[in-house]
């Protein structure tokens, strides 16, 4: 039997309540109004930016072709349809029920798409604004979210301030927030779990420090396995989130990986960090095991749940395919399930062998550098056509980042991960751990036809890197004043040259009609065009 000694902190009380001053440090910053409301001003700022001329362009740009179709037969049948040939002039000219009687072959899960429908179910399927409004919201959301995030992750109002802002007025992120693709839907519910993460971290931490002063004062004994962790709501919260992530995209699941091992360690180093002799054997018991079943059983169900109009639907594709195939008078639910497992075999034979040339497709090694970015419309003008005023005019709409938010997030990453690797900084591994997830499992595919679009996914996490780095200059509160004002200087410059820059880009983020020359200024690199 365990001696109450042996379940309690080893170490001197001494050391074990200075390493509990330090994590209950690392909890959250008391609720502020002035925080709040600062954060939902930059909501508003972002909403602005994303709704101001949504519906200018009555045509589906680039991939809509695909989703915002697929939305909408989705919300009115429950699975995807097939369209007669060419259906894209009809349907921007309101004839929006031309859809065939047969499902779809389609390669994404439908959670993205249902998004984008629940737009047209408000505003028409006629209608541009129905199109892309609940892309844009989310967009704007993502903007709080991130505040909120940076705000928690680094202890900061104004750093979260920042890292919202520099979302808000990106590029990548903006054009993306004005069309209907996938990725800022992904974005936002990988965004949604990283915070929920967080919350679950901080509450996780307050109930170990609070346990182990009680071990500590009162001398109550422990279980052998160390504290409980207690009712983890978030966590599972983070679970529904992340098995949404991967019902609009299965690139999800590699970010739901990187998540759960990020949970683990962060609850393994709180146990090492309050004395627990057996933390690593107690973190597996108390945490990694319930949160496998928390994360990836959530996930799961979750992901299978979100083919409930598949299930439910007679013509979805592929949704009799195991009663075709020799099992005529099997289970229908075992029977509904196989022929699921067969789309998705399908499915994923078509991702991988996706290899076929296009002409903005870009390798991953360029990604953080933006040096292809996607062209999502271009349209040419003559003089007096679109309001051009000059011999040639251009409207486009290029998916491109702020240069020096990337340029600098490319450098920053590099620094979060020498800083996290030399000085073992958790706050630069949370940085990191959505561009773990969300952008090094691309360079498996190096053969496939990707985007640099797909960067959308993991950008939080590059600004994220960039406002960590941009905390370090600016230097701790309690720092040097003289230092700080510098810091704090230098920093205040730097992000007034990328709302210029920001605002230079604009007119090619919206589809703006510009003199041809104009146009040719904001092409900053011969791969641009």
């Amino acid at each position: 039997m365990t001696s109450p000694s042996d379940s309690r902190p080893e170490a001197d009380p001494a050391s074990t309540r200075s390493a509990l001053e330090r994590l209950l440090h690392a909890a959250p910053m008391p609720a502020s109004r002035a925080a709040w409301a600062a954060a939902l001003a930059l909501f508003a700022l972002a909403l602005v930016l994303r709704l101001w001329g949504l519906g200018s362009i009555h045509e589906l740009i680039f991939d809509e072709t695909y989703y915002v179709k697929d939305g909408y037969t989705l919300v009115h049948n429950g699975v995807e349809m097939n369209w007669p040939d060419d259906p894209d002039a009809a349907f921007e000219a309101g004839d929006v029920d031309s859809y065939e009687d047969s499902g779809a072959y389609v390669v994404h899960p439908s959670v993205g798409k249902w998004v984008i429908g629940l737009g047209m179910l408000a505003l028409g399927g006629d209608n541009p604004w129905g199109w892309r409004i609940s892309v844009a919201l989310l967009g704007a959301l993502s903007v709080l979210m991130l505040a909120r995030i940076g705000r928690r992750l680094f202890r900061s109002t104004g750093l979260g301030l920042i890292a919202g802002g520099l979302l808000a007025i990106d590029g990548l992120h903006l054009t993306h927030s004005r069309t209907s693709l996938l990725d800022l839907v992904l974005m936002f519910f990988v965004l949604a779990a990283f915070g929920a993460l967080l919350i679950d971290r901080d509450q996780f931490r307050q109930r170990l420090a609070e346990a182990t002063a009680r071990v500590i004062t009162t001398g109550e004994r422990l279980s052998p396995w160390g504290a409980a962790g207690g009712w983890r709501p978030w966590r599972l919260s983070a679970g529904v989130l992340l098995g949404l992530a991967c019902s609009v995209k299965w690139s999800g699941l590699y970010v739901l990986a990187v998540f759960g091992i990020m949970t683990v360690l962060w609850d393994w180093w709180a146990r090492r960090r309050v004395r627990e002799k057996r933390w690593l054997v107690g973190g597996l018991v108390r945490d990694a095991i319930p949160a496998f079943f928390a994360m990836v059983g959530t996930a799961l169900v979750t992901y299978v749940a979100s083919w409930a109009g598949w299930f439910a639907s007679d013509k979805g594709y592929f949704r009799h395919w195991a009663e075709e195939n020799g099992h005529a008078g099997g289970s229908p639910i075992l029977n509904a399930l196989r022929s699921l497992w067969h789309y998705h075999q399908e499915a994923y034979a078509f991702h991988v062998g996706l290899d076929s040339e296009h002409t903005y497709q870009a390798s991953p090694f360029g990604w953080l550098l933006q040096i292809r970015p996607t062209n999502f419309y271009y349209r040419s003008y003559d003089y007096g056509e679109a309001g051009c005023q000059v011999a040639k005019c251009g409207a486009q709409i290029l998916s491109v980042g702020n240069p020096l938010i990337w340029w600098l997030g490319a450098i920053a990453v590099l620094v979060a991960v020498v800083l996290g690797l030399v000085w073992r900084d958790g706050r630069a591994w949370a940085a990191l751990s959505g561009i773990i997830g969300g952008y090094l499992p691309w360079f498996l595919y190096l053969d496939r036809t990707i985007f640099t679009f797909y960067a959308v996914v993991f950008e939080p996490w590059l600004i994220l890197c960039l406002v960590y780095v941009m905390g370090l200059i600016i230097g701790p509160r309690d720092g040097d004043r003289e230092r700080r004002l510098a810091g704090t200087l230098f920093v205040g410059s730097v992000l007034t040259l990328i709302v210029l820059v920001s605002a230079f880009f604009w007119p090619i983020w919206t589809g703006q009609t510009i003199p041809l020359e104009q146009w040719r200024w904001r092409m900053w690199l011969p791969s641009w065009p």
